[in-house]
């Protein structure tokens, strides 16, 4: 798998880089791996330009697509940042795989077969999105663990410890 990484800061990059490519061996075969490429772009503001951490889309092809751009806000905290690309990367196995295809000449997305008209439904009842959310942490801490950085005060979830106390 290739994985471009431009904007942002050093740190974020080599992050951003090995977190894709973590979430990439959990999520697809070596085999897919092989034939993806992935230029994901850190951004600043995006959240307050667009409305959104991140994105994802194919480049390519709608149908089984090898060629992917990511977006992320460069201006998020480092976990949340990550979480981004984590979610991202979900969608990037969703889509090469086959199981989300963008039927680009509508607004409708094929899911496992199954017809959704985007703007339907809200964002959070879609079910390529309900799988994003709910891998999106669990990458991001078994990434986190892997590679020695869960002591690391930004690894921890702030948000948790606030609820816990």
């Amino acid at each position: 798998m290739k994985v471009t990484v431009t904007g942002g800061f050093k740190t974020q990059r080599t992050y951003t880089e090995s977190i894709a490519k973590f979430c990439a061996d959990l999520l697809m075969s070596k085999r897919l791996q092989k034939n993806i490429e992935i230029e994901i772009q850190l951004v600043p503001n995006l959240m307050k330009k667009e409305e959104v951490y991140g994105d994802s889309c194919w480049e390519d092809n709608n149908w089984r697509p090898r060629e992917f751009s990511i977006r992320a806000d460069s201006k998020l905290r480092m976990r949340r940042m990550l979480e981004t690309i984590a979610h991202e990367m979900v969608h990037v196995k969703q889509f090469a795989k086959g199981e989300m295809v963008d039927l680009a000449t509508s607004d409708k997305i094929r899911w496992c077969g199954k017809m959704f008209e985007e703007k339907e439904s809200n964002y959070y009842d879609y079910p390529w999105e309900i799988e994003a959310h709910g891998k999106e942490i669990g990458l991001f801490v078994r990434w986190a663990q892997e590679n020695k950085l869960s002591k690391q005060p930004w690894t921890k979830n702030e948000d948790y410890a606030e609820i816990k106390q």
